[in-house]
């Protein structure tokens, strides 16, 4: 009689977990999968190594009996949550299933990402959130708005502890999409995710204006227009495949370094080529992020924001296979200049590099702010602040390389020695000066060039005298103001020797509760 007993309770197991994995039904399987997305599970199962996913919570049901909810209930509530390995290494994943009920958040729903969003912080380890849902579970009221707010406070406790990534996997509306604002990384499904806080019909309601959800919140308009995705993906794998390579870049908390990798690789020939990259006309664009790659190991740069504010490149790469956070003008597009888009995009991503003892490099050539109505209206003095305030704010070691212009409040701005810096380097063709030759000139020698009589080629004679004396980095040298004036070709190796001398640094900010930076 026991033994029947325990095989039937074996059999009930077997259906329960049988059910876990037709979620909604073979139906809505089935709908998830024309629509070129993958199920919660699917990607739970694409994201963590092979056989490491252990589900916490898998039998939780909702308690709801309004309007018929009594009726509509499924194993784990439309929410796979648990914890597995990416590349061997812990981490704690929520994936939301829009099979049930379109994937709402539930009061039980909350609860599970919450319990293992606690596990992730008590365990030092990053939160990975796979979004695809309708929003708040309508028919639950308050309980499930609650749910929401439980979440944020989570994601604003372990902000700068552990890493906090979010991909965007399908719809994420109204207050859902705080979760992701508030993590560090948004990855995002051309043609399948999107958000927004009100979507097209609201719009068209308030403001008579008629969008398409794609137009509206989708991934190609918050990688270009808003900022607010990171990484683009075309389809749920490549989006899984970014994540994983992302993780391992990162540390698994604040207290630790990122990985190194045992091996990496570095092709000499790149000496050689870097030396061609800065044009002879100091006006003529460039592409920095040939310098950049002439500079780091092979293959190992990852840019984050690409499409956004171009005229600033900022990723991820490795030097002899440990990670540095590069933040870079990019000469190429609007001939570098800092704007409020640039200046919102580096800080970001120099706080998220000082919050995770990743070290920082620098590489400038940047013209000064871009001047204007449009950006002295919508507050580029506050914004460019932002940037200025997260270099002066990180300990982590920090080296600049000037590479060409360096002029104004802009340079002081990209982490010069003045602003905490604690190797400054410039190559040969750099100009550190207020302003440019033309202009300088043009303020300096203004009485002489208006008495002479061909004032055009007095002014030409005087921009040059300037150029001569302040368009290269000898000035800056001779006053201790850069440390070393060394050839592109020596960069690897001076950037190599000063983060192993930096690697036991150690600097404390004054004692307070936060600084006010400004917002």
């Amino acid at each position: 009689m026991y033994l029947v007993v325990h095989m039937d309770r074996n059999l009930l197991l077997a259906q329960k977990r049988e059910e876990l994995h037709l979620a909604g039904g073979k139906e809505r399987i089935e709908k998830q999968h024309q629509q070129g997305k993958l199920t919660a599970r699917e990607r739970v199962t694409l994201l963590l190594d092979e056989n490491s996913f252990n589900e916490i919570g898998a039998f939780v049901e909702h308690r709801s009996t309004n309007f018929g909810l009594e009726k509509q209930k499924y194993p784990g509530d439309g929410v796979i949550t648990g914890f597995g390995n990416i590349h061997g290494r812990l981490v704690y994943v929520y994936s939301q299933d829009f099979t049930v009920l379109g994937g709402s958040l539930s009061e039980t729903q909350a609860a599970k990402i919450c319990r293992v969003m606690d596990l992730a912080m008590k365990n030092g380890a990053p939160i990975i959130g796979m979004n695809d849902s309708g929003g708040a579970r309508i028919q639950e009221g308050v309980v499930s708005l609650s749910g929401y707010a439980d979440i944020f406070f989570r994601n604003t406790r372990a902000s700068g502890v552990i890493p906090q990534l979010s991909l965007i996997m399908g719809p994420c509306a109204g207050g859902a999409v705080y979760s992701p604002a508030l993590t560090d990384f948004i990855f995002m499904v051309e043609e399948t995710s999107y958000m927004f806080v009100t979507g097209p019909n609201v719009v068209k309601t308030v403001t008579h204006e008629e969008v398409t959800s794609e137009d509206l919140g989708g991934a190609k308009t918050h990688a270009e227009k808003s900022g607010v995705n990171h990484f683009t993906a075309v389809n749920d794998m490549e989006c899984i495949k970014k994540a994983r390579d992302l993780i391992t870049y990162l540390p698994q908390n604040s207290y630790e370094l990122a990985p190194e990798p045992s091996v990496f690789e570095f092709s000499s020939s790149k000496l050689n080529q870097i030396e061609k990259i800065i044009p002879e006309n100091t006006n003529t664009p460039y592409d920095i992020k040939k310098v950049i790659e002439c500079i780091i190991d092979d293959a190992s740069f990852r840019e984050v924001q690409e499409d956004f504010a171009k005229n600033i490149v900022v990723g991820f790469a490795r030097l002899e296979g440990k990670t540095i956070g590069i933040i870079a003008n990019q000469p190429a597009a609007m001939a570098g200049v800092l704007d409020i888009d640039a200046s919102r995009k580096g800080a970001r991503f120099v706080r998220f590099c000082d919050s995770f003892n990743i070290p920082l490099l620098v590489i400038e050539d940047v013209p000064g702010f871009l001047p204007g109505t449009d950006q002295e209206w919508r507050g580029i003095i506050t914004h460019g602040a932002k940037l200025l305030y997260a270099f002066a704010e990180a300990t982590v070691p920090k080296i600049t390389i000037i590479t060409r212009k360096a002029y104004g409040g802009a340079y002081c701005v990209m982490n010069s020695k003045s602003l905490g810096a604690d190797l400054s380097f410039a190559w040969p063709t750099a100009e550190i000066a207020v302003m440019g030759a033309k202009g300088a000139a043009e303020i300096i020698f203004k009485r002489e060039i208006s008495s002479s009589e061909n004032p055009q080629e007095k002014w030409l004679e005087k921009e040059a005298e300037y150029a001569d004396t302040f368009a290269n980095p000898y000035r800056a040298a001779e006053r201790g103001i850069i440390d070393d004036v060394i050839l592109p070709k020596e960069t690897r190796q001076k950037l190599i020797n000063g983060y192993n001398m930096l690697e036991n640094k150690s600097e404390t900010l004054p004692k307070k509760k936060h600084g006010n930076i400004p917002l």
